[in-house]
């Protein structure tokens, strides 16, 4: 059963789960990856609700994001600490995540990019907006979380849907 929900509300929860681990999907013509995420945010930009997730352009799923029109995140509500660990340490250039881990994926209501299907809180975000980070912005005190100057990028996903399953 899928329950809509109101993105603001169940925002703070989102982001403590997030801090747990996420799955980041994405999909782009033929190619389609997940990979674990720890950091995002929500907010109000542009006159939209948006949630904006970094992705390290080491990651095989910056090759994948930076063509794709939009993303999903997808945060379980069931203990998939193993899976979430894996996706996180694995890079879908070497390996298949979804096979080595059993995640199956779900058609997305709204975009392209699919959710992992399992209870969760889904989010489905259209990519309005990329910026890469110029690290001369960056404060000094956060550097150390770069310590191979591997800085992220930005994307922007304006809100197209919010819901749960489970």
């Amino acid at each position: 059963m899928t329950i809509d929900v109101d993105y603001m509300k169940v925002a703070d929860d989102a982001i403590k789960r997030i801090r747990n681990g996420a799955f980041l999907t994405v999909k782009a013509g033929r190619a389609l990856n997940t990979m674990a995420i720890g950091w995002a945010t929500f907010g109000y930009v542009w006159k939209h609700p948006v949630m904006m997730v970094t992705v390290r352009s080491i990651r095989h799923t910056f090759a994948i994001i930076d063509q794709a029109p939009d993303f999903t995140v997808t945060i379980p509500l069931t203990d998939m600490k193993k899976e979430i660990a894996y996706c996180g340490s694995k890079s879908g250039r070497d390996v298949d995540k979804f096979k080595a881990c059993n995640l199956e994926t779900a058609a997305a209501q709204k975009v392209s990019s699919p959710v992992i299907k399992t209870p969760g809180l889904y989010f489905e975000c259209k990519i309005v907006y990329k910026s890469a980070m110029d690290p001369a912005n960056l404060i000094a005190e956060y550097e150390s979380l770069y310590p191979k100057k591997d800085f992220h990028t930005l994307y922007f996903g304006e809100l197209q849907a919010c819901y749960k399953t489970g």
